[in-house]
């Protein structure tokens, strides 16, 4: 039993460790995506909103991955519920997040076409 309890011991830290680097990386894409938008909002870029939309949602999918994995090591329905909480929740930021993306690019293609229909006029 001892074996047993040693070789479960070694997998949540395995696990934990392994959440903790994907935990990470989205907290290193929500960062480089937030400065990379500042600086082309200073720039005058078009597609901030865009970009920046497209950074959160990846951001989301590294901290929702995390939390899935997180489900392996949890021993209690009451961490259960609370895990599957957090995770609908991110869930449900991702889809509103990729649906205003599609709303963005729908607007930045009409932005494009008026611009090359005004550029054919002159």
């Amino acid at each position: 039993m001892a074996t047993y309890e040693k070789i479960l011991e070694f997998f949540d830290i395995g696990v934990f460790y392994i959440i903790l680097l994907i935990e990470l990386i989205g907290i290193g894409v929500l960062v480089f995506t937030v400065l990379k938008a500042l600086i082309s909002l200073i720039r005058r870029h078009e597609r901030v909103r865009l970009d920046l939309a497209e950074g959160i949602a990846l951001s989301l999918e590294f901290k929702l991955g995390g939390e899935l994995l997180r489900t392996v090591v949890v021993r209690e329905w009451k961490e259960l519920l609370i895990l599957g909480a957090i995770v609908l929740l991110r869930a449900a930021m991702t889809f509103l997040i990729q649906w205003e993306i599609r709303i963005e690019k729908k607007h930045a293609e009409e932005r494009r076409l008026l611009q090359e229909a005004q550029n054919e006029k002159e």
